[in-house]
């Protein structure tokens, strides 16, 4: 009995010591220098899918604050184009699209939005496609596919182009604080390629209306040739792209017609009768091209030149004499004064002894 006492306390105390050593081992231990923080897989999914030119968006005022915000039937028909986006989500990959939006918007990645305006304009067959004006939805955020928009919360990474172009325009803006003292044929090329494209500009806005014009007065129709051209939200391939999409508001009324064919019929009788002649055209062309001379052919050089020419000739010899008289002494300029007093006063007594002479 003894000798199980004895064993049981010496099992006691080895327990409790090696206890007491992991405690202490557990408390010795140093941190990690360095967690590893990885990043979510829906934020990196987000980022990705808003970088990615399948999906169509489009820029709105929502709350005083421009947002990109997408169709619901869109997201769903991207995410079934392009399967592979949803790679980057690993064990969540299996999920429905429905659910993977609801993550979205629960992790506040996108929030849902709703048009502020719900009435059709006079004129309207049915609402705006893609809607400028958004208000958040206030029925609870879940995803739909009908007629719902989300917008992108966080805010996107800028490429290195936009960081380049950034640095690139303080460049721009001293260059053109700089442009009188380029040589002049830098300022040809500079002055020819910016009146060129100002009337490249010029030229298809005015043939884009005077299109639109003729083809609403003659058939009533509404075509806007490159119709995405004045829009501030388009990429670069909407931009310039040239055939305008199918006219699906109601034909004008006849009399609309007629009133805005006779008022196009007045402006150019007006314009052609009171159209400059050929030689207020020259004269008009002649002083223009002289202003335009001036700035081209100015330079440092020619405008020091010119302020020394308005300058007054100066004689060498007076500006010494002058500068001798300024140096002179006070009291030699007193003796010199009563000098010219003395010499005026003696002609003045001559000149009246000689008049009662005579």
């Amino acid at each position: 009995m003894k000798k199980q006492v004895g064993a049981e306390k010496k099992r006691v105390k080895r327990s409790s010591g090696s206890a007491s050593t992991a405690a202490r081992d557990s408390g010795s231990d140093a941190p990690p220098r360095k967690q590893a923080v990885k990043k979510d897989l829906f934020q990196l999914f987000a980022e990705k899918v808003r970088d990615h030119k399948g999906l169509e968006s489009r820029w709105a005022v929502m709350e005083q604050a421009r947002v990109e915000y997408f169709r619901g039937k869109d997201f769903v028909s991207f995410i079934k184009n392009h399967p592979e986006c949803k790679e980057i989500l690993e064990e969540d990959k299996d999920l429905d699209t429905e659910d993977i939006a609801n993550v979205l918007l629960g992790k506040n990645l996108l929030v849902r939005c709703d048009r502020v305006t719900k009435t059709l304009r006079p004129g309207k067959k049915k609402l705006s496609t893609w809607p400028a004006h958004l208000e958040i939805f206030r029925d609870g955020q879940a995803f739909s596919e009908t007629d719902a928009f989300f917008a992108w919360t966080f805010e996107k990474r800028h490429p290195l182009w936009q960081t380049l172009l950034s640095f690139f325009w303080p460049v721009l803006t001293l260059a053109i604080c700089l442009f009188p003292v380029y040589p002049h044929r830098c300022k040809l090329i500079v002055l020819y390629s910016c009146a060129g494209i100002l009337l490249m500009i010029l030229s298809l806005l005015f043939v884009r209306a005077l299109a639109f014009g003729a083809m609403w007065i003659l058939f009533g129709k509404r075509v806007w040739f490159f119709p995405n051209i004045l829009a501030e939200e388009a990429t670069l391939k909407e931009l310039f792209r040239f055939w305008p999409k199918k006219d699906e508001e109601e034909p004008p009324k006849w009399t609309s017609r007629l009133f805005y064919t006779v008022v196009a019929v007045v402006v150019v009788m007006l314009l052609r009768r009171h159209a400059p002649d050929e030689a207020a055209r020259a004269r008009y062309q002649r002083r223009m091209s002289n202003i335009i001379d001036d700035v081209l052919e100015w330079s440092p050089k020619l405008a020091l030149s010119g302020l020394m020419e308005n300058q007054p000739p100066v004689n060498i010899t007076e500006a010494a004499n002058n500068s001798s008289d300024a140096a002179a002494s006070p009291d030699q300029t007193e003796e010199v004064d009563q000098d010219e007093t003395q010499g005026d006063e003696e002609a003045e007594d001559w000149n009246n002894n000689s008049d009662i002479k005579t």
